[in-house]
């Protein structure tokens, strides 16, 4: 009986392996062997999204070729060889939404830019490479969601001192906690109150949660998260001022660790109004 012909395309097993660490490194029973190298990741829906992918550059463009596969998906996600974009292959679901950064394939990134993140677009991904030095390929776990900076303002509105944490797109449905730096370790959620608003396109959610019982210089910070992100709104009003700032960081996909940071901080210093009813 002849021997079975072993298959040289790339496929993903519909087992998925177990992902216990940031960086997977996956070789072709080739004669030889590259590293590839990707890093678990997370899009933001409706937004684009990168799902990170390196491996030992190649001086020769016209031999190095990108394949893109997902688990579960039986066309490519994309593909890039001969120095351009091949997609005839592709699956429908991804068409018009892929780019490679085709200037750095030839410095060893073979990185995809995913347009208008999906929630469908979440599980396991397959970067698979074919320099002339050999072949590897790596997996990646890529998570979907939505998550958003929070503003802390004070509200003039309510009857009592009172701050206000807004932020108008998160998913899946956050937990939100209010912390204060005098007062370090309290539980402040009988004083507070959360409400989870959602959108038009009925998938992500506005988060509005509220303080009561303020103190003037103080700063109290409104932390949101999901697995996915977290952020944080700091507010301090004192008696001439208010600073405000803010941040958001991705987290790992299998632990609480920032592996990709989205970071915007600003303090914005506004002027007192004169009816600010925090004592």
């Amino acid at each position: 009986m002849a021997p079975p012909q072993e298959s040289h395309e790339p496929r993903i097993s519909h087992e998925a392996e177990r992902l216990d660490s940031l960086l997977w490194f996956c070789f072709d029973s080739g004669r030889h062997s590259i590293t590839v190298t990707t890093v678990a990741s997370a899009g933001n829906i409706g937004e684009d999204g990168i799902l990170s992918c390196t491996f030992e550059p190649d001086i020769k463009l016209s031999d190095i070729v990108i394949q893109w596969l997902k688990e579960g998906v039986i066309g490519l996600v994309h593909e890039f060889k001969e120095g351009k974009d091949e997609l005839s292959e592709q699956d429908e679901m991804f068409r018009g939404r892929t780019a490679v950064f085709a200037d750095q394939v030839i410095v060893g990134n073979a990185s995809l830019r995913l347009k208008n993140v999906q929630l469908t677009d979440a599980g396991t991904y397959k970067c698979y490479i074919i320099t002339s030095k050999g072949k590897g390929n790596a997996n990646l776990e890529y998570k979907t969601g939505a998550f958003s900076m929070p503003e802390v303002n004070v509200d003039y509105n309510a009857s009592s001192e009172t701050l206000r944490c807004e932020a108008p797109r998160w998913f899946p449905q956050p937990t939100v906690v209010w912390a204060s730096q005098v007062d370090q370790g309290a539980n402040f959620s009988e004083v507070s109150n959360t409400s989870f608003e959602l959108n038009s396109e009925n998938v992500t959610m506005k988060v509005v949660s509220v303080l009561y019982n303020v103190t003037i210089n103080n700063t109290y910070s409104c932390m949101i998260e999901n697995d996915i992100a977290k952020a944080t709104g700091d507010i301090k009003v004192t008696e001439s001022e208010i600073k405000r700032r803010s941040h958001l960081q991705l987290l790992n996909s299998k632990a609480s660790l920032c592996v990709s940071s989205f970071l915007a901080i600003s303090w914005a210093l506004l002027p007192l109004a004169p009816y600010l009813m925090l004592k």
